[in-house]
């Protein structure tokens, strides 16, 4: 893409349907900076916008580390609010992140450390190479993880988050896919095998379906059962009139594979 400078902190690249967003600082352990973090936040709105992408990939360069939370040496850039906009570049990232309908599959390839556990929070889909660890390390430098604890405690038991928030200490990718921070752990070899069947799972399915049903699983988030079930009811009425649902419906009567719409907007829904 145009707009992404390919000496940049990211490398932003389209393998078919797929969108690769990979932090390329290994030297700092792919640390956040404000470049970082400006070129991330781009590749999440720019991806959906793409005709015929499906899903993005996020990873960090070399096998030392995923992301290893922001660059100490600009943290107060990264971390501090910008008054004009009353919030944080990270912040922005994350809400960024969340707003992205694409599935988004973290490709753990190292240490994911701090705001790297956000980051890791916002993919939908995780697989881990064996010798990556997992951690929230800020106490031992006198902060805490107040914004990745934002979207990180809904995937993690409270206790555990609790143990690594006020420790600091980190958890091996075994215990980490027993928490359910990642779906898979592999060994280093097998990394990229492992993404690309998971990928290959995820890009034969209707897109419209995904980026609908993202969309509105984003938005009953911290919902009470009842008003999520009624916003809910509403989603599948609208959803099943589309034309992927009909496809879907016709293929499965034909015993075909389906000819999904790949036309669709970031809402989820088939643009003409």
């Amino acid at each position: 893409m145009s707009e992404f400078d390919e000496r940049g902190p990211v490398r932003y690249e389209r393998r078919d349907a797929v969108v690769w967003l990979t932090i390329d600082r290994p030297e700092q352990r792919n640390a956040l900076n404000l470049e970082v973090i400006a070129a991330l936040r781009r590749g999440f709105e720019t991806a959906p916008r793409e005709p015929g992408v499906r899903a993005i990939v996020l990873t960090g360069a070399g096998s030392k580390a995923f992301c290893a939370g922001a660059d100490l040496k600009v943290a107060a850039a990264v971390l501090g609010q910008e008054h004009t906009k009353g919030t944080t570049p990270y912040a922005g990232l994350l809400r960024a992140g969340m707003a992205c309908t694409l599935p988004i599959v973290g490709r753990i390839n190292g240490h994911c450390l701090a705001g790297g556990m956000g980051l890791l929070a916002l993919c939908d889909l995780a697989v881990a190479a064996g010798h990556a660890t997992f951690g929230l390390p800020e106490v031992k430098v006198g902060i805490f993880p107040m914004q990745v604890l934002s979207i990180l405690r809904r995937l993690v038991p409270e206790r555990l988050l609790a143990e690594m928030s006020f420790t600091g200490e980190p958890l091996a990718a075994e215990r980490a896919v027993e928490a359910g921070l990642v779906n898979y752990v592999v060994p280093e070899t097998q990394l990229d095998e492992k993404v690309t069947w998971l990928l290959e799972r995820l890009t034969d399915k209707s897109p419209n379906a995904q980026r609908h049903g993202k969309r509105a699983w984003r938005e009953i988030a911290g919902m009470p059962w009842e008003p999520a079930l009624t916003r809910l009811e509403s989603e599948i009425a609208a959803l099943v009139l589309t034309a992927d649902a009909k496809e879907g419906r016709q293929a499965f009567a034909e015993r075909r594979k389906p000819r999904w719409e790949t036309n669709v907007d970031q809402a989820g829904m088939k643009t003409t």
